[in-house]
């Protein structure tokens, strides 16, 4: 029997087990293939970007380990890195740039220079493999980042770089949403923070406030850019205070009808990002959600379909919020093939979306109403062994990406071919 054959054969014994348990297999499969997930360029190059000179990787906490061979040194091989990882990913997705990764034609471009032209080669690429961007400005890896604060810095000629910095990104932002005829999300992350004990927390997150009025001074239209605020609960250099931290940004953005951004690696390692999906829905109509594992600190470890990251998108489904939350990968791992991580990552995060929209969530309900607590405990346990990998094969297939392991190997096969010849 092909393997194709068996797989179709595994999925229909699949489709009843799910039937059984009153879920709708087909319907699930059909509202995956809808959820874009937002791609993050960075894990192709180590978060380097395309400056002229190049940048440094410095600032915020940001630190990638490894030194794995065949990093991508161009736009041209980042973007044919991508184009290999896209098509090992069932669906059709977005891509999330950073500030740094335009293209400058080797001169020296600040940042408070840069301009939708500088991103005009992505806008075109992206339309050609029909996909969309998102996009992010880039606060550290600059000498005006290297004293740890930017938008909250004391020196008023340097939080004025950044605003600037800032409002041209929503430029961009705003430009890309336009043509691609889908609004781009433009998420501001600062790395604004103290290593040790301040004494006027105060003072960096009224410059932190002002700073960010004035970069929303201008209004886009919503069908252009969509703006987020992304909170952290410390770094690398920023343990004792982070200005933007989860508060300061909650009512920043409740206060200012934005967007907030949950990274699963900012937060207490004991601390659920799951559980603040439902009571953010009440207050804010859309956020967005950078899935990444922290191991002990925020280490931007690849996405894998760990009990955080499944019980994250079980709340999004239960929420019935698929349609207000913006999900996107960020993490950065050169410690191993990085267009497998990019794959690995997304194909992770997707089985958990899957692994949610199969949950026998009527019969679950059934159980909670009534009270039977045992009931719900026991399903909840029961489910956990339901045929998520039959049901995931056969999605694959359908999308023409390789299921099961078979991906791996085409991931080596690209390493041989392409990957080993870098220098």
């Amino acid at each position: 029997m092909s393997n194709e054959s068996t797989i179709r054969k595994a999925y229909e014994v699949a489709r009843e087990r799910y039937s059984a348990f009153g879920v709708d297999s087909e319907a699930a499969l059909k509202t995956l293939l809808g959820i874009p997930l937002s791609l993050h360029c960075w894990q192709g190059d180590d978060v380097g970007g395309f400056e002229k000179p190049a940048a440094t990787l410095s600032g915020g906490g940001i630190q990638v380990t490894g030194n794995y061979p065949g990093k991508a040194r161009s736009v041209d091989e980042l973007r044919k890195d991508l184009e290999h990882a896209y098509a090992l990913i069932p669906g059709h997705h977005r891509l999330n740039l950073h500030a740094i990764y335009g293209e400058f034609g080797g001169k020296l471009v600040d940042r408070d220079q840069i301009t939708p032209e500088h991103f005009r080669g992505w806008i075109d690429w992206v339309k050609q493999h029909k996909l969309k961007l998102d996009f992010n400005p880039t606060y550290f890896s600059h000498p005006k980042a290297d004293s740890g604060f930017t938008l909250s810095h004391p020196d008023r000629a340097i939080r004025e770089f950044w605003v600037e910095h800032s409002k041209r990104c929503r430029e961009i932002g705003a430009a890309m949403g336009k043509a691609q005829g889908e609004a781009c999300i433009n998420n501001i992350w600062i790395p604004d923070g103290s290593k040790d004990i301040p004494v006027d927390r105060w003072s960096p997150r009224e410059l932190l406030r002002q700073s960010l009025d004035k970069i929303f001074e201008i209004s886009f239209p919503v069908s252009e850019i969509r703006d987020a605020v992304e909170c952290k609960l410390f770094g690398l250099g920023s343990e004792a205070y982070v200005v933007g931290s989860h508060e300061f940004y909650m009512g920043y953005a409740l206060s200012r009808k934005k967007m907030v951004c949950l990274d699963m690696g900012h937060f207490h390692p004991t601390e659920s990002v799951a559980d603040k999906v439902s009571s953010l829905l009440l207050f804010f109509d859309e956020i967005l959600l950078h899935v990444s594992r922290g191991v002990r600190w925020d280490s931007d470890h690849v996405v894998i379909m760990n009990e955080d990251v499944k019980n994250l998108m079980e709340e999004v489904v239960r929420s019935k919020a698929l349609n207000r939350v913006h999900i996107a990968t960020d993490y950065f791992d050169a410690s191993m093939n990085r267009i497998g991580a990019w794959v690995l990552g997304a194909r992770s995060t997707q089985k958990a979306l899957l692994a949610a929209l199969l949950e026998p969530q009527v019969k679950l309900r059934e159980a909670e109403a009534a009270g039977d607590y045992f009931a719900r405990l026991a399903l909840l346990e029961e489910a956990r062994l339901l045929p998520l990998g039959a049901a995931w094969d056969y999605f694959c297939l359908s999308n023409g990406v390789p299921s099961g392991e078979e991906w791996i190997a085409d991931i080596h096969q690209y390493e041989r071919e392409t990957l080993s010849k870098r220098a």
